[in-house]
């Protein structure tokens, strides 16, 4: 890790929210006690990498995370928050505060600017889309050792990439490759993920709550495939739900912000049309061609629409509240 960079946490660990321990019974309820900063030693790998568990072949990288403690005393619960293609915006701000003003930590993952990014949208073969699991599980192993986090009420949630990062996480095979940390997420969940990849042995998923919340006339990650790998989760078994909003584009909680527009991404790829799979040795194959799966695929496509929806983004924000409220036990 380069000095300069490591002078800066240090600064950043010691200095963010000074005092304002001392004076938090007169703080909004939205903000957080105190923010730190952590460097998160990770890799960055291809899906096949991550798929055939090839540590070894990946190229070590630090990406950081932030922690905002809430306001409370003792061991806090905390949601974990993994971006979509666009990196850290504005609507996971409004997130944070949502948890916060609950008494819910929450640790914000960048797994871009660490790795020289700041958006894949219009070039996603730019990182492997399984790689920011590998981010996640290693944001794990600092939250556990964490005094001031309840390693049984730590909650995993995320956006579009991260969506589709959230929901695989919860994979028992993943878990067993990559999860070091030696505890698991309370509960998973994803928005607007794509679904539209099959693994193998995907249906076994650990035993923990998923929640999935999407839109109908998403054209970025159709809801189309979530709606048939939830049918075969439920048909395993598994404590699993999806909730459809619609009228709700891609992004909709954007909403949040009052962000009532929906416009196209230019540029942007989606796989909405491309049946992928795993194939041997963790290569992910185009189920139509029954060739390795590449971005230059004619299944790519590209110019999808994201907007936000600021009445179905209240409504998923206070489902995911009550659905916390709960899980959490808080008072």
């Amino acid at each position: 890790m380069p000095r300069a960079f490591r002078i800066a946490m240090a600064f950043c660990m010691t200095t963010l929210f000074i005092g304002v321990g001392a004076n938090a019974q007169s703080l909004p309820k939205e903000v957080a006690t105190r923010a730190e900063i952590y460097p998160i030693p990770s890799l960055t790998l291809s899906d096949q990498q991550f798929l055939s568990g090839d540590a070894a072949a990946g190229k070590p990288v630090t990406v950081a995370g932030e922690l905002r403690v809430a306001q409370g005393i003792g061991k806090l619960p905390v949601v974990v928050l993994m971006h979509g293609s666009s990196g850290v915006g504005a609507t996971t701000e409004a997130w944070v505060h949502a948890f916060n003003a609950m008494g819910i930590s929450t640790f914000v993952i960048d797994g871009f600017t660490g790795r020289g990014l700041t958006m894949v949208g219009p070039n996603q073969a730019l990182l492997g889309r399984l790689n920011l699991i590998v981010d996640i599980y290693r944001s794990l192993e600092i939250l556990a050792r964490h005094p001031r986090v309840d390693p049984d009420r730590v909650v995993l949630m995320g956006f579009s990439r991260g969506g589709q990062a959230t929901l695989y996480a919860s994979l028992e095979r993943f878990n067993k490759l990559w999860n070091k940390s030696s505890i698991q997420f309370a509960a998973y969940i994803p928005f607007y993920p794509d679904c539209s990849t099959t693994y193998r042995s995907d249906s076994d998923v650990v035993a923990r709550p998923i929640r999935i919340f999407h839109g109908t006339p998403d054209d970025y990650n159709p809801v189309r495939s979530c709606k048939a790998f939830v049918e075969r989760l439920q048909a395993a078994g598994r404590d699993v739900v999806l909730t459809e909003y619609p009228d709700s584009a891609h992004g909709f909680d954007s909403g949040l912000l009052g962000v009532n527009t929906v416009a196209v991404s230019a540029n942007s790829q989606t796989v909405r049309n491309c049946p992928i799979r795993e194939g041997d040795g963790g290569v992910l194959m185009n189920g139509e061609t029954n060739a390795p799966f590449t971005y230059k695929d004619a299944c790519v496509e590209l110019n999808p629409h994201v907007g936000g929806n600021p009445k179905t983004a209240a409504e998923a924000r206070k489902a995911v509240e009550e659905f916390l409220q709960v899980l959490f036990r808080l008072g």
